[in-house]
C-alpha cells in the first residue's frame, strides 16, 4: 500500500530550480534510500513531502492528504528529523520530549515520554541535559522526538552525518525494527553501507531524478566494467590510467587499484597496454554501489561542462 505518492514536484527559489519534476512512491513498511551530491534537491524534496514546503508544481498525496492543500494535516502525521540538532540543550532528555509530547497534544504526556524514553534506551540518561549528550545519543534523542507521535511516514535528512559507526549500526537496526512493523522511511545518506540498507534507493541530480531500483538493480542497469590490479608500484599505474581510453574511475583500495569503465573493450585494452610486461596481476572485479554512484556524479560534471 503508498504511504505517500507524489509526481512532477517542482520547487523554485527565485530563478533556481531546486526540484524539476520528482516523481516519488512511498510503500508501507518500505527504507527508501535518497542519494545524491550536495545541492541536488533532496532536502527540499524531503520538506515537500513532511509539508514544510508547498510545490510550485505538481501534484500527490501523503498519508491520504493533499500535498498542495493540506499541509498542516501532513506535519503532524509524519516525523521529521534534520541533520542538525534542533532540540534544546539547557533542557534533560524527558524536558525536551515533554515539549514535543505537547506540541502534538500528547495526552498523558508523561506517558508518552517514559514509553519513548524506554524504547529508544534513553531511560538511564532521561534526566541528563541534551547539551552534554554526545552525537549519537543525540541523534538517538531526535529519533525519539521524530517517533513519540507514532507516524507512519519517516522522513530523514542524513540523520547519521558525525555519528560514529557502532551508533550508525544501532540507529539503522532500529529503523529496520521499526519497518517490520510498518513504518515506511525515506532517509537521504551519503554512506554506502548506509544506502545498501535499504529496500530501494533513488537517486537524485540537479533537481532530477536519474534512478530508481534496489541495489542490485541500479548495480546490474548501470554498464559499468571493474578491473582490479594488485602488485607493486602501483600509484605510477594509477596516474597512466586515469588518462587512459576507456577509463572513467581509478581509485585505490589498501594494495589493489579498482579501475572502472563503460566501454569495455577500451577500459581492457587500456590496462594490458600499462600493465604489460610488469609485476602485477589483473582479474574482473564486481562493480560496487559506489562505483555507480560516482559515475553518475561524473556525469553530471560533463553535461554540465
Amino acid at each position: 500500500m503508498s504511504v505517500a505518492s507524489v509526481h512532477g514536484l517542482v520547487k523554485r527559489f527565485g530563478t533556481k530550480v531546486a526540484v524539476d519534476g520528482v516523481s516519488l512512491t512511498l510503500e508501507e513498511g518500505e527504507i527508501m534510500g535518497f542519494l545524491g551530491p550536495n545541492g541536488s534537491g533532496k532536502t527540499t524534496t524531503i520538506r515537500m513531502i513532511c509539508g514544510l514546503l508547498t510545490p510550485d508544481a505538481g501534484t500527490g498525496t501523503v498519508l491520504g492528504h493533499d500535498v498542495l492543500t493540506e499541509s498542516r494535516a501532513i506535519k503532524r502525521e509524519v516525523g521529521y528529523m534534520t541533520q542538525r540538532f534542533t532540540y534544546y540543550e539547557d533542557l534533560t532528555i524527558a524536558e525536551n520530549l515533554a515539549f514535543v509530547a505537547k506540541l502534538y497534544d500528547l495526552k498523558p504526556a508523561r506517558e508518552f515520554v517514559a514509553r519513548t524514553v524506554d524504547e529508544l534506551g534513553l531511560a538511564d540518561r532521561s534526566n541528563q541535559l541534551a547539551g552534554t549528550l554526545s552525537g549519537g545519543w543525540k541523534q538517538r534523542l531526535a529519533l525519539a522526538a521524530s517517533l513519540m507521535h507514532q507516524p507512519k511516514l519517516l522522513l530523514l535528512d542524513e540523520p547519521t552525518a558525525g555519528v560514529d559507526p557502532r551508533a550508525r549500526r544501532e540507529f539503522w537496526d532500529e529503523l529496520h525494527r521499526r519497518a517490520a512493523q510498518g513504518l515506511t522511511v525515506l532517509v537521504s545518506t551519503h554512506y554506502m553501507d548506509e544506502a545498501e540498507r535499504c529496500h530501494r534507493l533513488t537517486y537524485i541530480s540537479n533537481g532530477r531524478l536519474l534512478m530508481t531500483g534496489t541495489t542490485e538493480e541500479i548495480v546490474s542497469r548501470s554498464g559499468l566494467h571493474v578491473y582490479v590490479i594488485e602488485g607493486p608500484g602501483l600509484s605510477a599505474f594509477a596516474h597512466l590510467l586515469e588518462a587512459s581510453p576507456g577509463v572513467d574511475q581509478v581509485a585505490s583500495f589498501g594494495t589493489t587499484l579498482h579501475v572502472v569503465g563503460r566501454e569495455e573493450k577500451a577500459l581492457k585494452s587500456s590496462i594490458e597496454a600499462v600493465t604489460h610486461g610488469r609485476n602485477v596481476r589483473v582479474r574482473e572485479g564486481e562493480t560496487t554501489l559506489e562505483d555507480v554512484l560516482i559515475d553518475l556524479m561524473d556525469l553530471k560534471r560533463e553535461r554540465a561542462a
